[in-house]
């Protein structure tokens, strides 16, 4: 009889146990993976900000040759301060996209003005921004990276049973 009783205590323990490490390991291994997104989400930022802090500058140069342009400058200024304003990564990037196609529309109007073109300030401006855009897009790439490894572990079974029940929810690429 008590080895009766043993053979239940054993499996009622594995009926307990087992799910409890299935828990514990997908909690850990779905925070990890968050982790992952949130510093890349930071090396995004990063190279934004550095894109934001350089387009002043840009501007001030730009507007001494084409003061016609105002509308694209003003635009840009616009969108400086809106990506300074937002706050959750979602509002980020979407501002940050929007920044990207009036710097295109600058660079366009920059076409127009050879003498610009020759400024050496403006040259060495045009250098850094092309070089940070280069950043923006790697670290976007990782980030997205990471947010797709994120996504697809939180949805497989049975990880997506412990990411319903511990809160994880879906994160938005950029």
């Amino acid at each position: 009889m008590n080895k009766v009783w043993l053979v239940v205590l054993v499996i009622v323990l594995l009926l307990v146990i087992v799910p409890v490490f299935m828990a514990v390991g997908a909690r850990n291994h779905l925070v990890a993976l968050d982790e992952n997104v949130n510093n890349a989400w930071a090396n995004v930022e990063t190279v934004l900000q550095r894109r934001y802090d350089l387009i002043p500058n840009l501007v001030n140069t730009v507007k001494g040759y084409a003061a016609q342009e105002k509308g694209v400058l003003e635009e840009i200024t616009r969108l400086r301060s809106q990506w300074g304003e937002a706050r959750t990564p979602e509002q980020k990037a979407e501002t940050a996209s929007q920044l990207e196609g009036a710097l295109g529309r600058l660079m366009v109007v920059v076409e127009n003005y050879p003498e610009l073109k020759s400024n050496q300030n403006f040259l060495a401006l045009q250098d850094e921004l092309a070089g940070t855009e280069n950043r923006i897009s790697v670290e976007r790439r990782r980030y997205n990276d990471a947010v797709r490894d994120y996504n697809v572990t939180r949805r497989r079974f049975p990880t997506a049973i412990f990411a319903r029940l511990f809160g994880f929810g879906s994160r938005a690429p950029f």
